[in-house]
């Protein structure tokens, strides 16, 4: 946590952030660009970010895109606000604007999240896809052959979710999962008791994708998600923010002890 601070110290590193909330996924020279920063100033301040746990990356293509890692910034709000009084953790309010700076609704925000899991690729990778993993932590069972181009039925709650739609768009056993998300019926949303209403504004927003990065880090596994295809102040962008967090801690927890954490609320799943 100490990292985080001093990462956080520096003005510079401050704005990079900033710009970062208000468009997730930008290139080294997009973010020269948007804050009229040196190349090499840039990445120096990158650099102390992604050591912070602040930032993570990903790459689409020949591009390598930044985004904004809500994991540190959890276990402050955790640590830190949760414990005291406000006026205690004044030293967060330039995060904290950023962090809650309105965005244009039209506008993809995507949600991005970095953990490090005591575990082999294998066994993330199992986690990720098997459904005696899935149900244990998540709730839900994912049926599929995890072939690119295969489809995907999701299993929660007695409920079956079947749709061309869903389906895996890429499939590196042990290194990347890509697939789309689940369609909102109105069976799924009574299984969980929530509004009728909530599958017609979810559907409104368009079909996200959820991609799963794994990368052996010494004795410990990196795994990033990147959900994009989110609207910024969407109905979804809400949900799966406070549910990916917990979800992945309770992925974690199950891998390195055997027991998950318990159950999520249902209105805060992300599935």
């Amino acid at each position: 946590m100490d990292a985080v601070f001093r990462a956080l110290a520096d003005p510079g590193r401050r704005r990079l952030l900033d710009s970062l909330n208000a468009r997730n996924g930008q290139t080294l020279s997009e973010l020269c660009g948007q804050l009229d920063m040196a190349r090499q100033s840039v990445s120096k301040h990158l650099t102390v970010l992604a050591a912070a746990g602040l930032v993570t990356t990903a790459w689409r293509g020949r591009e390598k895109l930044h985004y904004l890692n809500a994991a540190p910034i959890n276990a402050i709000a955790e640590r830190w606000i949760s414990r005291y009084d406000r006026p205690r953790a004044e030293a967060l309010a330039d995060l904290k604007e950023a962090l809650e700076a309105p965005m244009r609704e039209d506008q993809e925000n995507p949600f991005v999240y970095t953990t490090y899991i005591d575990a082999t690729p294998e066994r993330v990778w199992q986690a990720l896809t098997e459904p005696a993993f899935t149900r244990r932590y998540w709730g839900v069972s994912l049926e599929s052959d995890w072939r690119k181009g295969s489809a995907m039925t999701w299993v929660e709650n007695g409920v079956r979710t079947a749709d061309p739609e869903q389906q895996v768009i890429e499939s590196e056993p042990h290194r990347r999962l890509v697939y789309t998300w689940h369609t909102f019926t109105p069976e799924w949303a009574a299984s969980h008791d929530l509004d009728p209403g909530l599958p017609a504004r979810l559907a409104s927003e368009g079909r996200s994708t959820v991609a799963f990065t794994i990368e052996q880090l010494g004795a410990l596994v990196k795994l990033t998600v990147v959900h994009s295809g989110l609207r910024a102040g969407g109905t979804l962008h809400g949900m799966i923010s406070a549910a990916w967090p917990q979800l992945l801690a309770s992925m974690k927890t199950l891998l390195e002890t055997g027991e998950p954490l318990p159950a999520a609320e249902p209105a805060g799943q992300p599935g």
